[in-house]
């Protein structure tokens, strides 16, 4: 009888401890919770997508990082409702009711992913300053800022319209667009240029690879990081001062932002283990320029490039990780 008393005991003891564990880490005994994140077109944010989902699934049991493609106005209202989780290299200095969304508790600030991102109106360096070794004279050197693009019109003609010049957008879908071509009509350069958008980020950066491969003019929208900005010397035309009052206009600077991770106000209930690592997972402009550069001369997927950098990066695991988990990662990248 003791013996019997003694094992129903240890049986009390694990079930106990079994729903301890599930209740801290949200998780019910063989459950998958499905963790939704953003996927609003850019190279990225798909990098940075592959890389949580390699962490989150390996290093962890019992969740699925699935991605949510859409434009990012329509997954940032999907988010708030709680229908996505996460929002992964989130660009919220482009997001017009972000403040208000945090205040009402909307959505949750989760950590700080790349301190250092810039965006605006860009143009290959040798326009203004040339390329020796290509033998390319500073075709404007008086080029430093977006309204000096009034003095060159001439200098990046629409092959569809000769009568003006041709400025390539941002993608439509994306709030930094909405921003973008106030700029364009604040200067008065809607009267002189095309505003021309491409579509998607591939076609885009394709036709300023294009020029910059033949060292022909190209000005237009980019952001860092970005596999261009990894591989292609190129300027970010200055302008006014960032002011918060005017941003939303078009009438300044877009900000230097940091690049957030933000959740919905219910992803800490779902997931409260992950939050230790998505608060810790920081990453920045340069080592993802540089996993893009490589995306793009290999042809990897991002799976592959995200695989890539963590096993050339192999420090960050210690940052982001607890012991354990990080050797799970280790030992999947190790296969």
């Amino acid at each position: 009888m003791k013996k019997k008393y003694v094992f129903m005991i240890l049986a009390l003891v694990l079930i106990i401890s079994i729903s301890a564990c599930a209740r801290n880490t949200g998780i019910k005994p063989g459950e998958t919770i499905k963790i939704a994140v953003t996927d609003n077109g850019w190279d990225s944010q798909k990098l940075h997508n592959e890389i949580a989902r390699i962490v989150v699934e390996n290093g962890y049991e019992g969740y699925k990082l699935e991605a949510s493609s859409g434009s990012s106005t329509m997954n940032w209202q999907a988010m708030i409702k709680g229908d996505i989780d996460l929002d992964i290299e989130s660009w919220t200095d482009n997001v017009l009711s972000y403040p208000e969304d945090v205040a009402n508790g909307d959505v949750v600030d989760v950590g700080v992913l790349v301190p250092d991102s810039a965006q605006g109106l860009y143009v290959p360096r040798y326009i203004v300053e040339g390329d020796s070794e290509r033998g390319i004279a500073p075709l404007a050197p008086d080029l430093k800022t977006v309204e000096d693009l009034k003095k060159y019109p001439e200098l990046f003609p629409d092959d569809e319209d000769r009568s003006k010049g041709r400025i390539y957008g941002s993608i439509p879908g994306w709030m930094a667009d909405e921003i973008l071509y106030k700029k364009y009509e604040y200067y008065g350069l809607d009267e002189m240029y095309n505003y021309t958008r491409l579509g998607s980020e591939a076609t885009l950066f394709a036709s300023l690879v294009s020029a910059y491969n033949l060292g022909k003019p190209w000005v237009g929208y980019c952001y860092e990081p970005t596999w261009i900005s990894g591989k292609l010397d190129i300027v970010l035309l200055e302008d006014a001062a960032y002011d918060p009052e005017l941003y939303m206009e078009g009438k300044c600077e877009f900000p230097k932002q940091e690049l957030k991770i933000v959740s919905s106000s219910k992803f800490a209930e779902r997931a409260p283990e992950l939050l230790e690592f998505f608060s810790k997972y920081k990453t920045g402009s340069q080592l993802i320029a540089e996993a893009l550069a490589y995306l793009d001369e290999t042809k990897s997927t991002h799976e592959e490039t995200a695989k890539w950098l963590l096993k050339e990066n192999d420090y960050l695991l210690d940052e982001w990780l607890p012991k354990e988990n990080a050797k799970k990662v280790r030992e999947f990248l190790n296969k």
